[in-house]
């Protein structure tokens, strides 16, 4: 069986000593996990190469500060093993830091094609995404369900995700994560809208 998402509930129902296949990029819980081993089971990865065009592989921007750093960590090593590639950019401990510092080096970089997409991590994510919209060209949304993650990418083509840390277990955390990434730009009468908010970046930078 092959599956997008794994719970524990998902488990209990395969016979003890089974094994289920997931993609690459399967959000499985922890949950799920301990079942699996309760029960024998193997979870295993699909070794599928990546479909042309895929956004795996793309690179991922992805900073937090001192709130964010914990559930930083998490999502890093979340997001390559599901594929992506990383660029971390800090902070590096729980030391006390500023978040504006780390919000506009993953905006900086995504603005310049450094980065296909941003991740942010702070205490609560809203200074994260207050910061980096500071940057022409960032569209940071501040996102706390696969709703919300969801669109912000379909309507409004938000290229930097910002998380609270203290606000979001890890597993909710990495399904908004790859909601976010793995939703594409609707395009259409949102286009539209848009172009009136590059607008206005451009009307303030001719100022």
């Amino acid at each position: 069986m092959s599956r997008h998402a794994l719970t524990a509930a998902d488990i209990r129902e395969l016979p003890e000593g089974g094994e289920v296949v997931v993609p690459r990029g399967a959000i499985v819980t922890d949950q799920a996990r301990e079942a699996a081993r309760e029960r024998g089971v193997r979870i295993r990865v699909e070794e599928a190469a990546d479909a042309p065009g895929s956004s795996r592989r793309r690179p991922v921007a992805l900073a937090a500060d001192h709130g964010g750093y914990e559930l930083k960590e998490v999502l890093k090593r979340f997001l390559v093993d599901s594929g992506y590639d990383v660029t971390d950019l800090g902070t590096n401990s729980t030391d006390p830091v500023d978040y504006p510092d780390f919000a506009v080096a993953v905006a900086r970089a995504v603005v310049a094609g450094e980065a296909w997409r941003g991740v942010v991590v702070d205490g609560a994510g809203i200074g994260s995404a207050i910061a980096a919209n500071k940057i022409p060209g960032a569209r940071a949304a501040l996102c706390y369900d696969q709703t919300t993650a969801r669109n912000s990418r379909e309507h409004n083509d938000a290229n930097i995700l910002t998380l609270g840390g203290r606000l979001l277990a890890p597993d909710a955390a990495r399904e908004i994560v790859m909601t976010f990434l793995e939703t594409s730009f609707a395009g259409g009468r949102h286009q539209r809208r848009i172009d009136k908010i590059t607008a206005l970046e451009q009307a303030k930078a001719a100022k």
